[in-house]
């Protein structure tokens, strides 16, 4: 069985190494699984082009954080449209291992769950699809639980929900001395670029994106996993 790791693609050059890099954790964490990457737009190999290549039944495993437009048309459109012998993975969504490497990102900048003076805001691609908005705000409520943070809130960097300014504000109004931004990207590139560039000028601390991490690959495993028990109970 193959595995075909599908991120979305970007013209920076960090995204597609972040891309590799964890590619490069799933074959070192299953060493007998051949492991390939795609990219929908943007990078080479395309995931038609992948698909395209396979002569074994496969999984395309998502490298993706929502369950939006991208997990539920591009990717199975070009699947159809390949005609090969591919089922798709589940997104990694708000998995508990994803927001324990984003409560790391934030602990390396300092930042600890007894900070009582301290607000997080979680920034986030939007959707136009209100649903997976709403499952990308409850990271949010989950990266607080345990913590003595003033306040925690997800703001959208782009889509029609985009809030930042007033996501910050919001969180300011909590009582929040120091705002620190927790980016839910997996690698950086254009859109955290700006968020950068927003966090500068209010004079928040920006953490980094989850990027490269054993608990990253072993997520994309498990939605690997679940698509092998899901056909073997069949």
């Amino acid at each position: 069985m193959t595995l075909v790791l599908t991120a979305h693609g970007s013209a920076d050059p960090r995204s597609s190494a972040v891309v590799h890099a964890i590619a490069g954790r799933i074959r070192r964490l299953r060493e007998d699984l051949d492991v390939r990457v795609a990219f929908c737009e943007k990078n080479a190999p395309s995931l038609p082009d992948v698909l395209g290549s396979l002569t074994a039944p496969a999984v395309v495993a998502p490298l993706l954080l929502a369950d939006a437009y991208h997990a539920r048309v591009d990717i199975p459109g070009m699947i159809s449209a390949s005609g090969a012998s591919v089922e798709q993975a589940s997104v990694l969504g708000e998995d508990s291992a994803l927001l324990t490497v984003l409560r790391h990102r934030l602990s390396e900048t300092g930042v600890s769950a007894d900070d009582s003076d301290v607000g997080v805001l979680v920034v986030a691609v939007g959707s136009s699809n209100p649903v997976a908005n709403a499952r990308t705000e409850t990271v949010a409520r989950l990266l607080r639980a345990g913590t003595r943070w003033t306040g925690t809130r997800v703001g959208f960097a782009t889509g029609p929900a985009a809030n930042l300014a007033e996501a910050s504000m919001r969180l300011s109004a909590t009582g929040a001395r120091r705002i620190v931004i927790a980016p839910w990207f997996l690698a950086h590139g254009v859109i955290t670029d700006r968020v950068s560039e927003f966090a500068s000028a209010h004079g928040h601390v920006m953490a980094e994106p989850l990027g490269s991490h054993n608990l990253v690959a072993a997520t994309v495993l498990d939605r690997y996993d679940a698509v092998l028990a899901a056909r073997i109970a069949a």
